[in-house]
């Protein structure tokens, strides 16, 4: 008895899988038909917060307040704005450096990450785009492939870092580029 009984518990401790953060996250697969578009006709309203910033959010969406950061998000799709401090201007060369390895040590099984220089109407900006898994699904445990782009606004040495995360595959490209266009230092 003594014997079965100890059986059953080894097999029990070994069945239970151990959380290691030396254990790296695998890739999850991108969904076949992605839950994510923001379809064309999607109506912006504008987000202007205390912190002194401005920008256009899909109208509807649920927002999430802690500290420094707003989130906004609709089903897998979200929009993170965070204000920091950053000591200098940034350029391709910072981001490769600093920016890249930040966001490799933070995410969820990131890859394919390219840093590029974009031209918006506020002026140039650092753009980092890159591949990760969501978070999971608080109910479901669930995990989403998402494609990412981190967008760095600077001013008198404040960074706002706008990373909008939709389902690969998702059609998301206009409405993305909208929402950049739309940021305004208050």
């Amino acid at each position: 008895m003594k014997s079965t009984l100890n059986t059953i518990l080894f097999a029990a401790l070994i069945a239970v899988p151990i959380a290691s953060s030396a254990w790296a996250e695998a890739p999850v697969a991108a969904e076949v038909s992605p839950p994510g578009d923001i379809p064309d006709n999607q109506a912006f309203v504008m987000f202007t917060s205390p912190t002194g910033y401005a920008v256009k959010i899909p109208e509807g969406w649920s927002r999430k307040d802690d500290g420094t950061k707003t989130t906004f998000s609709d089903k897998y799709n979200h929009v993170a704005l965070q204000l920091t401090d950053v000591p200098h201007a940034i350029d391709e060369a910072y981001a490769k450096a600093s920016l890249v390895p930040d966001i490799q040590t933070s995410g969820r099984a990131v890859d394919g990450l390219s840093v590029k220089t974009l031209k918006l109407k506020s002026g140039p900006v650092i753009a980092i785009e890159y591949a990760s898994n969501s978070e999971p699904n608080a109910v479901t445990n669930k995990q989403v492939r998402e494609e990412n782009e981190r967008i760095y606004f600077v001013k008198d040495k404040q960074m706002m870092m706008m990373t909008l995360s939709a389902p690969v595959g998702a059609d998301n490209v206009d409405q993305w580029l909208f929402m950049a266009n739309s940021f305004r230092w208050k």
